[in-house]
C-alpha cells in the first residue's frame, strides 16, 4: 500500500477531516464504529438479540488482532473527524467469491452522526484506490438485500448488481446481493 494516494476532497465540510491507513491505535476507533453502525444501521432487520449481544471489547480484539498481523493483501481504512476520532472505515482485500472479480470490500461503515457529508464516498474512493495500487482491477462487495440505504449508495457510484445469496445472522436466514465494479476505474471518476 506503499503506492496508495489518498484523494483530497475541496468540500468545505469535510476540509478538517481526514482518510488514511489504520493503524493498531485505532482498533478501540474501528471497534466502536462497527458495532455501533451494526447496531443502527441493523436493528430491524437483524435479530435484536444478536445485536444486543455485541461487544466492544470483542470487536477490539478482533480488530487488534488483524491490525497487528493483517491477512495478506488485506487494508484497513479510517475516516477521521476533527479531533481525531474514528468515525468510518473500510476494510478490504483479495476476492473471497468466485464472481470473476480481483478485489472486494469487506466492510464500509460510517457512524451515523456523521453520514452524508461525504465520508462514504471518500471511503469507497479511497478503497478503490488501494485495490489499484495492490494491483487488483475490479471489486465486489456483499450488502444485506433490506439494507436499502447502503444499496442506494452503491447504485449510485455505478455498482452492478451481480448475484444473491442467502446467509444467517443470529439464526435468522437473510439475502445479500453483490455488487461490483469491474473497471475501478470508472468508479474513481463516478460522481
Amino acid at each position: 500500500m506503499d503506492q496508495l494516494r489518498i484523494p483530497e476532497r475541496d468540500d468545505p465540510r469535510l476540509a478538517h477531516y481526514a482518510v488514511r491507513l489504520a493503524v493498531p491505535g485505532d482498533a478501540a476507533g474501528i471497534a466502536r464504529v462497527h458495532v455501533d453502525g451494526w447496531k443502527t444501521t441493523y436493528r430491524g432487520i437483524v435479530p435484536d438479540a444478536y445485536l444486543d449481544r455485541l461487544s466492544y471489547r470483542r470487536s477490539y480484539e478482533a480488530r487488534r488482532t488483524m491490525l497487528d498481523l493483517p491477512p495478506a493483501g488485506h487494508c484497513t481504512l479510517v475516516a477521521t473527524d476533527p479531533i481525531g476520532w474514528v468515525v468510518g472505515f473500510a476494510d478490504l482485500g483479495p476476492a473471497r467469491d468466485a464472481l470473476g472479480f480481483d478485489g472486494e470490500l469487506y466492510a464500509l461503515y460510517v457512524m451515523k452522526a456523521y453520514q452524508r457529508l461525504g465520508l462514504g464516498a471518500w471511503l469507497l474512493e479511497t478503497a478503490a484506490r488501494a485495490h489499484l495500487a495492490a494491483g487488483r482491477r475490479s471489486m465486489l462487495l456483499w450488502v444485506l438485500a433490506a439494507n436499502h440505504p447502503a444499496r442506494r449508495f452503491y447504485e449510485a457510484f455505478g455498482g452492478e448488481a451481480l448475484a444473491t445469496k442467502l446467509i444467517a445472522i443470529g439464526g435468522a436466514p437473510l439475502e445479500e446481493i453483490a455488487y461490483g465494479w469491474r473497471d475501478l476505474a470508472a468508479l474513481i471518476e463516478a460522481p
